[in-house]
């Protein structure tokens, strides 16, 4: 659901820059009231598993489209909905400086459409409502799988706001939202099943990571240490950007199948100083666009990609935690 620049005006773009700016800023003030050291590993091995997931593209049977996780929900059922939007932007801004993965321009946007309701309306508002007095495997996966296709329906009729609000006329609104909303419905239930696959299998190794479910889980023993788990999820981050995503779905994913439904092409351009401005930027900054060397199809490319962007998120965030100064007092101690 990464939007190009081509798809937002500038006006649209700084009101959803600020929208985007207001969450994080509000995240970083939460997150630095927090008592939780632990967080600051955790968010850099789950801000790496992300990145890698988000390049598995599956298909979408009888469609011809794909989709790919989103990991709002998932990050912030582990996180917290601020610690989990914090990463999640980070993923973003990677994906975006270093892969042209969603335009600069845009990025505002698919902060908000891709972060803010996984992370403030999946986690803080359903997971933590399904989980207050209990916790079970089946309320896991109903929580999963009903934010996650809240979320995606929440993300995609953001989209066609944003290019209704942009005048993008190759995409009228009502017809752009018929195609959007039920391709992403069919993408938000395959992301629900796996995020409840990793939130469930955390919940048996080791319950106390999971979100808002400490008291509830209390009583069940961990069989994996903390440092075990995350080394565990690091390394399926490592193989799934590394090997996995070599096959991955080629299919268009759910906004660029939308709109070659609706215009005919995916690829629709738009001129204007800061659309080329925000594109030489990029330009410059993306050092290995579409997940691949320049001028190269080999598949090297996308392998080293996975790595490398997922060695690149977990130093961000981590990084990102020492610079803004979390838990700055506190020291980190594992079980």
């Amino acid at each position: 659901m990464h939007m190009a620049d081509a798809l937002v005006a500038p006006v649209v773009a700084g009101t959803m820059y600020v929208a985007s700016g207001v969450s994080l800023g509000y995240s970083i003030k939460k997150v630095r009231l927090e008592d939780d050291p632990k967080k600051i590993p955790a968010m850099g091995v789950m801000g790496a598993f992300v990145f890698a997931a988000q390049m598995l593209n599956f298909t979408i049977p009888g469609t011809g489209s794909s989709g790919h996780l989103t990991g709002g929900m998932m990050l912030s059922a582990i996180l917290g909905p601020e610690a989990g939007f914090l990463t999640m932007a980070g993923v973003l801004l990677v994906q975006c400086l270093l892969f042209a993965d969603g335009g600069l321009l845009a990025l505002g946007c698919n902060i908000w459409n891709m972060a803010f309701y996984g992370c403030f309306i999946g986690a803080a508002v359903i997971w933590r409502q399904m989980m207050k007095k209990q916790v079970s495997k089946r309320r896991i996966i109903a929580a999963s799988i009903i934010g996650c296709l809240l979320t995606l329906q929440l993300g995609a009729f953001s989209v066609t706001l944003e290019t209704l609000a942009s005048g993008v006329t190759e995409l009228p609104f009502i017809i752009f939202v018929a195609a959007m909303q039920p391709i992403h419905l069919a993408i938000g239930l395959v992301e629900g099943c796996i995020t409840a696959a990793v939130l469930v299998f955390i919940y048996e190794v080791r319950p106390e990571l999971l979100w808002g479910c400490e008291a509830e889980t209390a009583e069940k023993k961990s069989r994996f240490s903390y440092k075990k788990t995350l080394a565990v999820l690091g390394v399926t981050a490592l193989v799934m950007g590394g090997l996995i995503s070599l096959g991955a779905s080629a299919n268009p994913d759910g906004l660029e199948w939308s709109m070659e439904r609706v215009a005919g092409t995916a690829e629709l351009s738009r001129d204007g100083e800061a659309i080329n401005l925000a594109g030489q930027i990029q330009e410059t900054t993306a050092i290995l666009p579409d997940y691949s060397f320049r001028g190269s199809e080999a598949v090297t490319g996308t392998m080293f990609s996975g790595v490398f962007g997922g060695v690149v998120v977990l130093g961000l965030c981590i990084g990102g935690c020492y610079l803004l100064r979390f838990f700055r007092n506190r020291t980190i101690k594992h079980e």
